[in-house]
C-alpha cells in the first residue's frame, strides 16, 4: 500500500472516531440547548445558548434542564429550589426553605419592580396588589400536596415568577426527568457566564 493510501485511510479511521466520539459526548455527557421564552430572566434570555452536563449532582440553585411533565417531547429549563425533603413556603415575596427563609441573589430587585410595573399594566391590575412570587407552600399546591419534597425529586420555580410555569404549576420532578445541569452560557458572547 503506497503512502498516499495510507494516509488517507488514517485520516478516515481519525474523522470517523471523532465524529462517533462527539456524537457520543452529546448523546451521554454534554448537552446543548436554547432558551426559549422568558420565564428565567433576569438570569437567561431568550435566545440565549448554553452547555449543560448530564448525569452531574445536582444542588439547590442549580439550573437544570428538565423534561417537560405536561409537553411530552418538550424541554423547560428552570431553577431547583426544593431539594427532597425540604419544605418550600414563599410569603410576602420572601422564600422558605425548612421554615428558614432564604437568600435568592439570582433575583435582582430592579428587574423585579419593572416587570411587576408591565405586568400591572398589562394585566390591568394594581400594582400594588402585585406579588412578584405570590404566597404558597407545597404542602397545600394543588400540584404538589406534600408537606416535603419527595425522595428522588426536585421542586423547581423560573427566576421571572410572574410569567414561569413551573412546579407551582406541574408539581415535582422526578430525577430521572432532569435531562442535564446548565453549566455554562458560551452566547452571546458579552453574556458568556458559567453556572
Amino acid at each position: 500500500m503506497n503512502e498516499t493510501v495510507k494516509w488517507l485511510l488514517e485520516m478516515v479511521v481519525i474523522i470517523l472516531v471523532v465524529l462517533v466520539g462527539t456524537k457520543l459526548l452529546m448523546n451521554h455527557v454534554v448537552s446543548k440547548d436554547v432558551v426559549q421564552g422568558t420565564s428565567m430572566q433576569p438570569t437567561l434570555e431568550n435566545g440565549d445558548r448554553l452547555y449543560s452536563l448530564r448525569n452531574k449532582s445536582i444542588h439547590r440553585n442549580d439550573i437544570v434542564v428538565i423534561d417537560a411533565p405536561d409537553q411530552p417531547g418538550q424541554l423547560y429549563i428552570k431553577r431547583v429550589i426544593g431539594m427532597p425533603g425540604d419544605t418550600v413556603a414563599v410569603q410576602d415575596d420572601k422564600l422558605y426553605i425548612n421554615g428558614k427563609e432564604t437568600k435568592e441573589p439570582y433575583l435582582k430587585a430592579s428587574f423585579m419592580k419593572q416587570e411587576m410595573k408591565t405586568y400591572a399594566a398589562q394585566q390591568g391590575i394594581d400594582l400594588n396588589s402585585l406579588k412578584f412570587t405570590y404566597d404558597f407552600d407545597i404542602a397545600t399546591l394543588p400540584s404538589t400536596k406534600s408537606k416535603t419534597v419527595p425522595k428522588g425529586s426536585y421542586f423547581v420555580m423560573g427566576d421571572n415568577r410572574l410569567v414561569s410555569h413551573d412546579g407551582r404549576d406541574f408539581g415535582f420532578i422526578k430525577k430521572s426527568k432532569v435531562q442535564s445541569v446548565v453549566v455554562w452560557r458560551y452566547w452571546p458572547l458579552n453574556k458568556m457566564k458559567i453556572f
